[in-house]
């Protein structure tokens, strides 16, 4: 990949930065994340959506800032440690970063075509709203906002603005049901070394 300078003057004000809105990764089993993220971690599930034929989950980590998940079925699975390079690591998808509104979203999209960036038309995901832009090395960026904040809030799973999949996976309907996860899967180091990586 090339990067090309753009010498044109940005007008626009930096944004106001919020923190990370979603970091979107991938996992062939939603059941067996949802058991994870929200019955290990206690990482809130605050939404359920469809996109396309993929689901796509919320859990929270902090006011408006979440870590997501697409299934995909068949994706590839294996353990890696961290900071260790790999050509496998397609876990990671796309990294969403947190707007407080759609005024600001709108100025970071001119702030982008100014500077000579391609950005697309901002996109209504229902509870959220955002344009999808690269970096210079190709990673899939995202500037989000909340139009119905999903954080911070008591999780309501008949609330279908948040809890839009009409087939959720088994953990969520036990969430529905009473509010805790029957079952969390056990999980292990992958290899003996934890690299330092700072």
């Amino acid at each position: 990949m090339t990067t090309t300078m753009h010498t044109a003057d940005v007008d626009e004000p930096t944004p106001f930065w919020r923190g990370i809105n979603h970091l979107a990764l991938v996992t062939p089993d939603m059941d067996a994340t949802v058991r994870f993220y929200h019955g290990v971690l206690g990482m809130r599930l605050v939404s359920t959506l469809q996109a396309g034929p993929m689901r796509h989950y919320f859990f929270e980590i902090g006011p408006g800032n979440t870590v997501a998940f697409f299934e995909v079925a068949d994706a590839p699975t294996f353990e890696l440690p961290a900071g260790i390079p790999d050509p496998r690591k397609a876990q990671f998808d796309h990294l969403s970063f947190n707007l407080p509104d759609e005024e600001s979203l709108e100025a970071l999209r001119r702030r982008l075509k100014e500077a000579g960036c391609e950005v697309t038309d901002v996109v209504d995901h229902g509870t959220v709203r955002s344009v999808y832009f690269s970096d210079p090395h190709g990673v899939a960026l995202e500037a989000s906002f909340w139009v119905d904040d999903a954080t911070g809030r008591d999780a309501d799973y008949g609330d279908q603005r948040f809890f839009a999949d009409l087939s959720p996976v088994p953990a969520v309907r036990e969430l529905a049901r009473s509010g805790k996860v029957d079952w969390t899967p056990q999980t292990h180091l992958a290899g003996d070394d934890v690299p330092d990586p700072v």
